[in-house]
C-alpha cells in the first residue's frame, strides 16, 4: 500500500507543529525539507518525536563521500524513516551515506532508515536537460541514475511518477520509489513540471507520494489529506 508523505514546507515552526498535530493520527509521514531543516530543525524533530511519527529528512546530500557520510550520521534519529542523496554524487558518495546512516542507527538501537537517491528533480523538464549538460531524455537519465543508486545500496529513488512503471519493471518491486510532484485533480502545478494525480501515481506503482501545498495551504488540511488518502485507495 502506497504511503502519503506530507511536506512540512512552511516558514515557521509553529505552522509545522500545527500540521503535525492535526495530521499525525492519519499515520502519514512528514517531510522535513531544507526550509524546515535550516530554519527550525531541532524544534520540529523534538515535536515529531513527542508525537511518535515517522519522518523523511529531505536534505538531498551531495558532497564528497566523507562529508556526505558524516552528515548522514548526524541526520539519523528516532523516527527517521527516509533520508536522501543526489544520485549524481556518484557511487562512493551514496555508499558512504548508506553506511553512515546504518552505522548511526545501529548505535542508537533503531531501524536503519531507507536511503533514496534523487534522479531528476520533478521541477526539471525535458527541455532543461541540454542546458544542464545531460545527454538523452528524462527516462534514460532516470534509469541510469537509478542503476547507480541500486548498485550503491540505496533502497530506491526519488523520481517522477511518470518513470515509476519502467523502473519497477527493470529493477523489481522491492526497489522503492518516492514521487514528488503529486497534485490532486483541479489543483495548480506551481513550480512542478512533471506532475501526476495521487491515483495515477499509485496505479504506476509508487511506494511513497509526497504532497505539500495542496495540504499545507488548504483551508482545512485534515480534510485535504483525507481526500488524497481516499484517492490513493
Amino acid at each position: 500500500m502506497a504511503q502519503l508523505v506530507v511536506a512540512l514546507d512552511v516558514p515557521s515552526a509553529g505552522q509545522a507543529e500545527r500540521l503535525v498535530d492535526e495530521l499525525y493520527e492519519l499515520d502519514v509521514l512528514f517531510k522535513v525539507g531544507l526550509e524546515a531543516l535550516y530554519g527550525y530543525g531541532d524544534r520540529i524533530f523534538a515535536h515529531m518525536q513527542a508525537r511518535d511519527v515517522r519522518h523523511f529528512i529531505d536534505a538531498k546530500l551531495h558532497d564528497i563521500p566523507r562529508t556526505a557520510g558524516a552528515a548522514a550520521r548526524q541526520l539519523v534519529r528516532p523516527g527517521t524513516h527516509i533520508i536522501n542523496v543526489h544520485a549524481i554524487g556518484g557511487n562512493d558518495m551514496m555508499r558512504a551515506v548508506v553506511d553512515g546512516a546504518a552505522g548511526r542507527a545501529d548505535e542508537l538501537g533503531i531501524t536503519a532508515p531507507h536511503v533514496f537517491a534523487v534522479t531528476v528533480l520533478t521541477s526539471i523538464g525535458g527541455e532543461d536537460l541540454n542546458e544542464l549538460g545531460f545527454r538523452g531524455g528524462l527516462g534514460e537519465n532516470s534509469m541510469r541514475l537509478s542503476a547507480l543508486a541500486r548498485d550503491a545500496g540505496c533502497s530506491g529513488v526519488i523520481c517522477s511518477a511518470h518513470e515509476v512503471r519502467d523502473l519497477k519493471r527493470y529493477f523489481g518491486e522491492d526497489f522503492l520509489t518516492l514521487t514528488p510532484g503529486i497534485r490532486p485533480t483541479g489543483t495548480v502545478h506551481g513550480d512542478q513540471k512533471r506532475v501526476t494525480t495521487p491515483a495515477e501515481a499509485v496505479a504506476a506503482g509508487a511506494d511513497y507520494l509526497v504532497v505539500g501545498r495542496p495540504i499545507t495551504e488548504a483551508s482545512e488540511p485534515l480534510a485535504a489529506a483525507k481526500a488524497i488518502l481516499e484517492e490513493m485507495r
